[in-house]
């Protein structure tokens, strides 16, 4: 089965920078697209980012965009998520995800219902 292992996070304070990390086995790595989601203790699972199964395309959700960029190396098979400039309201558990997709260039989904395959999350506070 895919199996998907986060790292990275980390205790920091606002404005600082952090870079999680998933690697990926038990799967053609180059055939999934790949997608960082968060949740905050009490609040829904929230998109972040998400990258096309050959790095061709990425997407963010609205509150980190400009600050968080999504890249992939499918030799390493690891999917990366740089957060820059982070704020308290960044707080939460970051789990990445990962869906087949059905041919290169198609957009992968933006919601966590889409993705089958996750890791356990790694935890990301960011204090004031």
């Amino acid at each position: 089965q895919v199996q998907l292992v986060e790292s990275g996070g980390g205790l920091v304070q606002a404005g600082a920078s952090l870079r999680l990390s998933c690697a990926a086995s038990r799967l053609t790595f180059n055939n999934y697209a790949m997608a960082w989601f968060r949740q905050a203790p009490g609040k829904e699972r929230e998109f972040v980012a998400a990258i096309s199964s050959l790095g061709s395309l990425s997407y963010y959700g609205d509150s980190v965009k400009g600050r968080f960029a999504i890249a992939r190396d499918n030799g390493k098979m690891i999917v990366y998520l740089q957060m820059n400039s982070l704020k308290p309201e960044d707080t939460a558990v970051y789990y990445c995800a990962a869906v087949r997709s059905p041919r290169y260039g198609s957009r992968p989904p933006n919601e966590d219902s889409g993705y089958p395959y996750w890791g356990q999350g790694t935890q990301v506070t960011v204090s004031s």
